[in-house]
């Protein structure tokens, strides 16, 4: 398969941390990305111009195709799963091209630079070694992000240098770690411990007992420290995570360095095979996956990576065919068609999802907007009870539970408001949803009518969608 290099280490990979987002406003609801994978990739032949020497590699490539509608032409390349933007990583091969042996000898050599300075089993002898000294002696350098042992504090003397790092800090790493701030590629956003601690809540109320944390580094953390308090029902989790830095605080069966937009385990199949430990339930402990991707992640790759954590699962667990992984899928809320196209028997909950250190998506109206981030589950939306002192109602002839909000419609036979912001404007006279025949669907009074979401997003026409639309002469898609 065809793999990129590595980022600089200043510069992480964005693409499969839980809470990295790829900008800092969302896309619209009704838009598209100009990414859309296609139906099916051939697999890659197994030559050797295609192949690298590394393997701490970000894995596979994603296939992409670079569409002209006036010549009708439409060539393939393979491009970094994990970064958007070519100035973090700059790999680019034509679907057909040849690479050159002096031009393979330097990726090489880029992706020996581009390593993590230490491997997974080295960050966790130095781990050992640091709780064990004295708090005078445990320094962490903010500049480098990493733990400093005595012997290497000479080296770190002028960079930033956070002193008398507590047990307790230790246990909490997403708030020791500087979040990735680069907003086109990966700015990363921190559930808030309001969200963490509704979602420990219901999986316990479940009946689950271990989490699979895909990208979800601070709900790992609260799990953890969970354990490490000795509190009953005993709670496991593993985290799964793009963020190597995590590395440093995690064994390798807490902690696995993962891309989950190719399913791939940088410590190859030791990693994966700690992966399927976990999934396998002894004792009859049940197990629940929870993500929460980029906002601009491609759905169609990550739904296709997530449906391998679920063979992983089947197969390692001998469970039936037509058994499911539960699964919390944390993204917005107007992405539910292509991701209901993907898993068809998941439903949208009305719970809005929070981030601690997003000015835009806070819980209330300490944000300028409320959250448009929302659960998809494959679980029975009935028995996910959402918070009553949140305003969170139940509804009996949807069977779930709804924002105070949202209004049952008998012609819809749903609770079909998915938006819960009070717009000042609005707010006066309130916000009056109603049904709309013309649309076959409710929204505001004062909306545009039309069959709106049928047509095309760039030029209105209703014979094509955006992705035909002759208008765009050059796009890309994967």
């Amino acid at each position: 398969m065809s793999t990129c290099p590595l980022p600089p280490l200043s510069r992480l990979h964005p693409a499969s941390t839980l809470a990295v987002r790829p900008s800092a406003s969302l896309p619209s609801p009704t838009g598209t990305p100009s990414h859309i994978p296609f139906a099916s990739l051939p697999p890659l032949p197994p030559s050797r111009h295609l192949l690298f020497a590394s393997v701490s590699v970000p894995g596979p490539a994603l296939l992409f195709a670079k569409v002209k509608r006036k010549e009708e032409q439409v060539r393939r390349f393979y491009a970094c799963a994990a970064c958007r933007d070519r100035k973090d990583c700059n790999f680019f091969q034509w679907e057909d091209e040849k690479v050159s042996e002096t031009r393979l000898q330097a990726r090489e050599e880029i992706n020996r630079s581009r390593q993590p300075p230490f491997t997974h089993t080295e960050y966790v002898e130095r781990y050992q070694s640091f709780v064990a000294l004295p708090l005078a002696k445990r320094k962490f350098c903010a500049d480098c992000q990493l733990l400093l042992l005595p012997e290497e504090w000479g080296p770190h003397s002028a960079h930033c240098l956070l002193s008398d790092v507590s047990l307790a800090q230790l246990k909490r790493p997403s708030r020791l770690l500087l979040p990735l701030e680069n907003k086109k590629t990966n700015a990363q956003y921190l559930f808030a411990d309001r969200t963490c601690q509704f979602l420990l809540d219901i999986i316990i109320s479940l009946g689950f007992r271990r989490v699979l944390c895909v990208g979800t580094p601070r709900l790992h953390e609260f799990i953890q420290m969970r354990q490490s308090e000795k509190k009953e029902p005993v709670m496991r989790s593993q985290l799964l995570d793009i963020d190597f830095r995590y590395s440093q605080f995690y064994s390798q069966e807490e902690f696995c360095h993962y891309n989950m937009f190719n399913h791939y385990f940088f410590g190859g199949k030791f990693a994966s095979e700690a992966c399927q430990r976990f999934l396998c339930q002894p004792n009859g402990e049940s197990v629940i996956m929870v993500t929460d991707p980029p906002f601009g992640g491609m759905v169609e790759a990550l739904a296709h990576s997530f449906k391998k954590v679920v063979r992983l699962w089947k197969t390692s667990c001998d469970q039936a065919h037509n058994e499911e992984l539960p699964m919390f899928w944390i993204f917005p809320y107007f992405f539910e068609p292509r991701i209901l196209q993907c898993f068809p028997t998941f439903a949208l909950l009305d719970y809005q999802v929070d981030y601690d250190n997003h000015a835009l998506y806070k819980h209330g109206h300490s944000g300028r907007k409320q959250s448009p981030v929302r659960i998809f589950t494959n679980l029975p939306p009935k028995d996910v009870v959402l918070p009553a002192e949140e305003g969170y109602r139940f509804c009996s002839l949807c069977q779930r539970y709804i924002s105070s909000e949202n209004k049952h419609c008998e012609s819809c036979q749903a609770c079909t408001s998915k938006v819960s912001l009070v717009y000042s404007a609005l707010s006066k006279g309130g916000i009056s949803w109603v049904h709309c025949d013309s649309c076959g669907r409710c929204a505001l009074q004062e909306h545009p009518c039309g069959k709106v979401g049928h047509g095309c997003f760039t030029c209105g026409s209703t014979e094509h969608k955006r992705r035909e639309c002759p208008v765009s002469e050059n796009r890309t898609t994967m």
